[in-house]
């Protein structure tokens, strides 16, 4: 069983559609199932900037808001990694926005932290919520400030 999760990963991690699909079909409750890491295969797919896998996973029961052992969810990880379109993906479906990982950090916080403006929009326009502190006390607009972000500075400061 360990070599067939590690082949999925493998397929997310590549881009090869065509694998992720035919594996799932051969077992299709892997679509939840984690590597040893804790990556579910959508949030390995958010990782790796795997839209359509992504779309996949998500046609076919994967849990949107499924936890890595860090705590981060799919939103998270492509808020962090600054994928756009699969932040829009997610956010369609449902992704719960305001979830906090291991360290009290949201995909609003992870987006401000790394000067991701766009998605930060994004999940304002969603409702992410702006009062939300990590484990340090800061909040997305205290980490914009951190990172000196003019653009999502303002953008927090009005939300």
């Amino acid at each position: 069983m360990r070599e067939e999760k590690e082949s999925l990963f493998a397929a997310i991690r590549t881009g090869n559609i065509a694998e992720v699909k035919k594996l799932l079909k051969e077992t299709p409750m892997r679509v939840n199932m984690p590597n040893d890491r804790g990556f579910t295969p959508i949030i390995m797919a958010a990782y790796f900037d795997q839209l359509e896998i992504v779309s996949f996973l998500l046609e076919n029961n994967a849990d949107i808001d499924s936890k890595d052992t860090s705590g981060n969810t799919a939103i998270m990880g492509s808020s962090f990694k600054g994928y756009e379109a699969i932040v829009r993906k997610l956010i369609e479906k449902g992704a719960e926005l305001n979830c906090r990982n291991n360290m009290g950090a949201t995909a609003l916080i992870y987006a401000a932290s790394f000067g991701h403006l766009e998605i930060a929009k994004l999940l304002l326009a969603a409702g992410a919520d702006t009062s939300i502190r990590d484990q340090k006390g800061y909040t997305a607009y205290e980490n914009a400030k951190l990172k000196g972000a003019p653009a999502l500075i303002n953008i927090l400061k009005e939300a």
